[in-house]
């Protein structure tokens, strides 16, 4: 399964969960089974690019997205494109994961939309 994270940059699993999800300067993707990961720019529209980060991550084949927060718009792009998200996450990558392992992150539903970009 693979998994994406916002994240500050490329340091992989021990770079920090980026708080501001469509502005992250990058994405670790990483494979649950093995921890294998490799570290995305950032190219969306949002960075001066093209797409949304959800279409992004459906490209990269990521099956979970967990991050910190982010909003309505995001939530739904992805439950339409079939990606589970999960908030509440921070910390390195590796410990926003094994948040993930453990249950202490919740799945993302429109109460968990950001409400204004001051994460």
């Amino acid at each position: 399964m693979k998994i994406a994270i916002p994240t500050s940059g490329n340091k992989g699993l021990d770079d920090s969960v980026s708080e501001h999800f469509g502005r992250a300067p990058a994405f670790t993707i990483i494979d649950s089974d093995t921890m294998d990961f490799r570290v995305i720019e950032n190219t969306s529209e949002h960075m001066g690019g093209i797409g949304k980060p959800p279409e992004i991550m459906k490209k990269e084949g990521v099956d979970i997205m967990i991050c910190s927060a982010l909003g309505f718009r995001a939530i739904k792009m992805f439950e339409n494109l079939g990606i589970e998200v999960f908030v509440g996450a921070h910390g390195t990558v590796r410990e926003a994961i094994e948040m993930w392992k453990r249950g202490k992150l919740q799945r993302a539903t429109y109460e968990h939309g950001c409400r204004g970009h001051k994460h």
